[in-house]
């Protein structure tokens, strides 16, 4: 606790940058190769009503990814075992029923006591030196700047192609 007349300094903000994880097929998948990109972060599922966001999820990715934008999908199975199956299963769910050409990850947990570092990061201040948030449902989107910063958290039901979301990658 700082003394009346000293400043507290102010809390380092963290980036996504240290974090390594395994893609859907097994392979490494580092973030700090996503350096300079903004990124969007979803957590998915393939039996959910929200599952045809896929489909503007792929046509934003087509719309805007390369250079400057990514997306990286995360399956759970967290709400209602809407994703029950394996990374394989997965896989091919979205590759035959959307096109999907984004990363995908390997499923994880999105919240609870087995919940992704990752997604700690995403929703814990102590973590991410932004902000708190919770979850609430399959296809939450989790945006990132160019610096690996959290800067905004997207409710379930917006759509990926919404101009909020539009805006902010062409910024």
């Amino acid at each position: 606790m700082a003394a009346n007349n000293e400043i507290e300094p102010v809390a380092q903000q963290k980036n996504v940058y240290g974090f390594e994880v395994e893609d859907i097929n097994g392979e490494l998948f580092k973030f700090s190769d996503l350096k300079g990109k903004k990124i969007m972060i979803v957590n998915t599922a393939s039996k959910c009503g929200l599952t045809p966001q896929y489909e503007q999820l792929q046509e934003l990715y087509e719309t805007y990814g390369g250079d400057d934008f990514i997306i990286v999908g995360f399956p759970a199975n967290n709400f209602g075992n809407q994703e029950p199956g394996t990374n394989t299963e997965i896989a091919e769910f979205c590759s035959l029923n959307f096109g999907v050409s984004f990363p995908m990850m390997s499923k994880i947990s999105v919240k609870g006591e087995d919940m992704h570092p990752v997604y700690r990061f995403l929703t814990q201040k102590s973590e991410n030196g932004v902000m708190d948030s919770e979850v609430t449902w399959n296809f939450q989107k989790y945006l990132i700047d160019e610096d690996g910063t959290l800067v905004a958290v997207v409710d379930p039901q917006t759509l990926p192609t919404d101009p909020s979301i539009t805006e902010w990658i062409l910024k």
